[in-house]
């Protein structure tokens, strides 16, 4: 059995059934809160958070005003944390689906990416990439945080290094910011990096 056949929706599932999940910061996280400060007052641009986990992210955005805020998730349990703590968060807007299965129609203005990218089987990071822009209009931005180091332990979550990560992006992508994040959460200060990327 391949390594992307076993991290399927059971695997996810029992992980937060059994509460291993160590990913989970619990809040949103600094980059990310401070880049959506200063996209301004809400409006219309559709937000796409793939694998959200529980969607910390989400509930910001939506709190502040942000209608058009997508999350999809391959396991039912952090959708419904979801729903139990942001009670009126759009339900068609909560997507149980597989990423690299969603539709590009009508296609999102901002792809969100939270501790999603290192959960995947590496040898999916290029499909990765490949689907972000499949799903992203022309000039639509991916943003989010990708660690910058190596695990002792076998994953998830898999580490890589930027050199590793250029190039799965580069053939759709303009690079805005992809360097070191200076504002990481304690635990991932000087090992994870900031990407902003612009769809060609």
């Amino acid at each position: 059995m391949s390594l992307e056949a076993t991290l399927d929706a059971t695997y996810w599932q029992q992980r937060y059934a059994a509460g291993q999940t160590g990913w989970d910061a619990g809040h949103i996280t600094t980059p990310l809160l401070d880049y959506f400060v200063q996209l301004g007052q809400p409006d219309a641009r559709r937000i796409l958070i793939p694998g959200a986990g529980r969607a910390y992210e989400a509930e910001y955005l939506h709190r502040r005003g942000w209608s058009h805020v997508f999350v999809a998730e391959v396991a039912p349990a952090p959708l419904d944390d979801l729903r139990q703590r942001v009670p009126d968060f759009p339900e068609e807007h909560l997507l149980l689906q597989d990423f690299f299965a969603l539709s590009p129609t009508p296609p999102y203005d901002l792809v969100v990416e939270q501790t999603f990218f290192c959960a995947l089987d590496p040898a999916q990071r290029p499909a990765y990439a490949r689907q972000c822009a499949r799903l992203l209009r022309p000039g639509g931005t991916l943003v989010g945080l990708l660690f910058d180091t190596e695990f002792s332990q076998p994953g998830p979550p898999f580490g890589g290094s930027r050199d590793e990560y250029r190039p799965y992006f580069e053939p759709y992508f303009d690079f805005v910011h992809f360097d070191t994040a200076t504002n990481s959460i304690k635990p991932r200060q000087g090992r994870e990096l900031f990407m902003c990327l612009r769809r060609k």
